[in-house]
């Protein structure tokens, strides 16, 4: 039964040779060092984010009154759930240092110039949305400790000139964090940076397979 689904699959998108002409027979540089690696090791922890976060979602309910006692749930009664949770924690914070470590390595190596200047755009967008996925899902827990820190982080563009207070009022939802405030990080958190993740990140691995990887110095 498999092997008519794959010969059926083979037929309609021939996915056979495109794996062998354009992932395992795809021709990169000699001599490429393990700092080649960041950018597939970021990946990879998008993907254990994702994978967790979903499983979290089944479980997390984004209300005042209830979203302390569901990350306690989560993380405390929930099988395995500590280990989902820790892995979702720490893939946040190393995610981070990887995609820094990706784009130092992009920087010292030259890989953002000619023909690699749209590389260079989409992995800056993608720099800020990792940052912006850390910024909205530190609230979530719903804790002092997230609270009091998303408190000061809302409060930073007030100074802007002209549109500061409206950023800050824009994302509490009001003039004080509350339940507005963890609906809209949630939303973001879970609907609006996870597309836009998907669309830079679509543009970044066609780009990078239409150019080919920069040569090592």
């Amino acid at each position: 039964m498999f092997a008519k689904i794959g010969n059926l699959l083979e037929e309609r998108f021939t996915y056979k040779r495109w794996l062998k002409e354009d992932v395992f027979e795809h021709k990169v540089p000699n001599k490429l060092n393990f700092t080649y690696c960041f950018g597939g090791i970021t990946f990879l922890m998008f993907l254990l984010l994702v994978a967790t976060g979903v499983i979290m979602l089944f479980y997390y309910v984004p209300t005042v009154d209830h979203a302390f006692s569901s990350v306690e749930y989560i993380t405390f009664d929930l099988p395995a759930g500590v280990y989902v949770r820790g892995i979702h924690h720490w893939c946040a914070n190393g995610i981070i240092v990887f995609t820094a470590l990706h784009m130092l390595r992009v920087v010292v190596y030259g890989a953002y110039k000619n023909p690699r200047e749209f590389h260079w755009i989409t992995g800056v967008v993608l720099l800020g949305v990792v940052m912006g996925f850390d910024f909205t899902g530190y609230l979530l827990p719903w804790d002092q400790k997230a609270y009091w820190a998303t408190k000061v982080g809302v409060l930073m563009p007030k100074g802007m000139p002209f549109i500061g207070e409206h950023v800050t009022a824009v994302l509490m939802g009001g003039t004080n964090i509350g339940a507005l405030t963890l609906s809209r990080f949630f939303a973001l958190h879970v609907a609006v940076l996870p597309l836009v993740t998907a669309v830079f990140l679509l543009g970044h691995f066609l780009m990078i397979r239409k150019t080919g990887v920069a040569k090592p110095l």
